[in-house]
């Protein structure tokens, strides 16, 4: 009778889920959605859009992103999730990518989360994850990045990881893990990045893992490992790091010292001998150690435990069956609708690190694979691409942009708009930056023109702008990411309405001004020229927040191009800032659009802000600067020190440049000749 009752729920769970019920149920992904989202935020104070009247698919669910009407990617990284993970994750099926790293989750990680069959990537790193490495995520058979890092997972790496025959990252550092290094690992013919260090694993290094053919990092540092470590490591020079493993040894590598016969591990020992082995049982010893078992209780147990897999599997599979008959007009129906937007080529690697292939899809930062020597116009699905020298110059991966902001740590927050975020970040060669981080709901549908003006923005070079270091679109994410110069001695507004008095306050001398103002009209100069390697371009949002100053006050222009990555809806939503702080040209409430000239309406306005020391004013000091009161228009904190005839040439250029008539106004290269000659 308990068998049969077992079959009979067996059967009606898998018509559940094969969607039979939906009409009496509801929407099943909202229902998951909303289970999700109250063990991921049990007091409500970050998921407040997530409502059981929302759409997940008309974005307005905070992170939620969909393809063909079904959710394909959850994006909550960094959001203050104090949470765990709900097993009702496992009902949005047609999971691509999940992001849930750096907040403050807890809990274990649910087996359920082994059904998400279509994810390709998972991201759980930087949260306070607890427990062991579930063995049901060897089922994720389209997973190609698994973060599990920063956490505080034990129990031993599970074997069946090595089934992920597409993973190309796999990230478990700096987590309580013990036990050998599955040797299995080494059948994962795709992985490119494998680190397990900062965890308490023991035993020798599996040769296997030195014959991964695309390997390129491996990192096993702060571990107990001992033994020989396989020389055919030597290859990945300094992508395989081993430090603090003082029981390792080997030839050819700087820091281990020659091995002894002692060193030597019993071929027909496990694996796992070595520092804290001792009263090691056979269920700490992974499936990789090759433990024989040859007693009769061994045996006896593996029996038991194999008759009661196959009683299980029998079960199911009848249970299969049955659902499979009611389910099948269903599938086919669905699958008709999705059709092959999600199909994947065999030979994928990772959404960050994969070699010339993509995946189809209708947006551009979906589609972008960043990669070695990526190249768009490789499958001809475009008509712009970058050179292969282009391609190389500014690629960056995800990881990279990840561990360089400490995965978009709000602690490295630079300042936030209505379209994108900038962090703070420090490259592995030490190197500080800045990186924009763009959601793909603002960027240009059209991927042509997305990637037409990606191209742009890797045209400009000039003293006066702030360089473009590189980028990076995740498929996954949904997000695109800029790479720029730090510019660390902050904004021009910065200086700007700020009284003498104050003692963080450092006056701007008369000569820094002028020199700033010929620095602003070089780079803006330089935008509007038309040159061999690039065409002429109009900023338009040229305001004192996007001059950053170095440490040398040389001024920086931030921003140029930007609006050619946008869309047009998100460009225009830009306007409001700038006209109620007076940049905005007055002609463009009636053509509607910009031109070089509305550029030099808005230098003009910066002109008399330096002049002022005012950025906060009603209207443009026009009357004051025609009446010819020097005096009375210079700042007051540099007390009389400029030069009058400087500032009368400044304030004429001003005046020319903030006419009400564009044609009035004079091109930024004459402004650049009358302020060398004259300043």
């Amino acid at each position: 009778m308990g068998l049969h009752c077992l079959l009979l729920l067996l059967v009606f769970l898998s018509i559940a889920s094969s969607g039979v019920f939906v009409g009496v149920l509801g929407s099943p992904e909202l229902r998951a959605l909303m289970e999700v989202k109250a063990a991921l935020d049990p007091k409500g104070r970050v998921l407040a859009s997530w409502t059981e009247n929302g759409d997940p698919c008309a974005d307005e669910f905070e992170g939620v992103a969909c393809k063909e009407g079904k959710v394909a990617n959850i994006s909550l990284q960094g959001k203050g999730l104090s949470g765990s993970i709900s097993p009702s994750v496992a009902q949005l099926k047609c999971l691509s990518g999940l992001y849930l790293h750096y907040n403050d989750l807890s809990g274990e990680i649910p087996k359920e989360i082994s059904n998400l069959t279509e994810l390709t990537d998972l991201y759980l790193n930087v949260n306070n994850l607890s427990g062991s490495i579930p063995e049901e995520i060897g089922n994720m058979a389209s997973l190609q990045v698994l973060q599990l890092c920063y956490n505080q997972l034990t129990g031993s790496i599970p074997t069946q990881l090595g089934t992920l025959k597409k993973l190309a990252v796999l990230a478990l550092q700096s987590n309580h893990l013990s036990g050998a290094i599955p040797a299995s690992l080494g059948d994962l013919t795709q992985l490119m990045r494998l680190d397990l260090s900062f965890n308490h694993l023991f035993g020798s290094i599996p040769v296997k893992l030195a014959q991964i053919p695309q390997l390129i990092v491996l990192d096993l540092r702060n571990n107990t490992l001992s033994g020989s470590v396989p020389s055919e490591l030597k290859k990945l020079n300094e992508g395989f790091q081993y430090g603090n493993n003082t029981n390792l040894c080997g030839v050819g590598f700087s820091s281990l010292r020659v091995c002894t016969s002692a060193d030597i591990l019993n071929p027909n020992r496990p694996e796992p001998f070595g520092p804290g082995a001792n009263g090691l049982t056979r269920q700490d010893i992974p499936q990789s150690a090759n433990v024989d078992c040859n007693n009769a209780h061994c045996s006896k147990s593996s029996k038991s435990s194999a008759a009661a897999i196959v009683g299980v599997i029998a079960a199911v599979a009848i249970a299969g069956v049955v659902s499979g008959l009611l389910a099948f007009t269903w599938y086919r129906r669905r699958k008709q609708k999705i059709g092959s937007a999600l199909e994947i080529s065999d030979s994928r690697l990772s959404t960050d690190h994969s070699k010339d292939i993509y995946r189809r899809s209708a947006s551009p930062l979906i589609s972008l694979e960043y990669s070695n020597g990526w190249d768009p116009l490789a499958d001809g699905r475009s008509g712009v691409g970058f050179s292969q020298e282009v391609s190389q110059s500014f690629r960056f991966n995800l990881e990279e942009v990840e561990c360089a902001t400490q995965y978009f740590s709000d602690v490295n927050l630079l300042g936030k708009s209505n379209f994108a975020a900038t962090y703070k970040g420090i490259l592995r060669d030490g190197t500080v930056v800045a990186v924009k981080t763009i959601n793909k709901t603002s960027c240009r549908t059209e991927e042509s023109e997305f990637l037409k003006g990606l191209k742009i923005l890797t045209m400009l070079r000039h003293e006066n702008l702030v360089g473009l270091r590189g980028f990076c679109c995740s498929r996954g994410r949904g997000e695109c990411f800029l790479v720029y110069d730090f510019i660390g001695n902050g904004s021009l507004s910065q200086y700007l309405d700020t009284k003498g008095d104050d003692e963080n306050y450092k006056v701007l001398e008369w000569p820094t001004r002028v020199s700033i103002i010929k620095g602003i009209a070089k780079g803006i100069e330089y935008l509007h020229c038309n040159r061999s390697n690039k065409p002429s371009l109009v900023h338009q949002s040229i305001s004192a927040e996007k001059v950053l100053i170095d440490h040398h006050f040389k001024p920086l222009l931030s921003g140029s191009g930007l609006h050619k990555l946008l869309a047009d809806d998100v460009v225009f939503s830009t306007l409001k800032a700038s006209a109620a702080m007076g940049y905005l040209a007055p002609e463009y409430t009636t053509i509607g659009r910009f031109t070089e000239k509305s550029d030099v309406y808005s230098f003009g306005v910066i002109i008399f802000q330096i002049l002022t020391g005012k950025t906060k004013t009603p209207h443009l000091p026009r009357l004051e600067a025609e009446s010819g009161k020097l005096d009375d228009l210079i700042d007051e904190n540099i007390k009389g020190n400029f030069s009058k005839s400087e500032a009368a040439k400044l304030v004429s250029i001003a005046l020319l440049c903030t006419s009400e008539i564009p044609e009035q106004r004079p091109t930024m290269e004459a402004v650049l000749q009358e302020l060398n000659n004259s300043c």
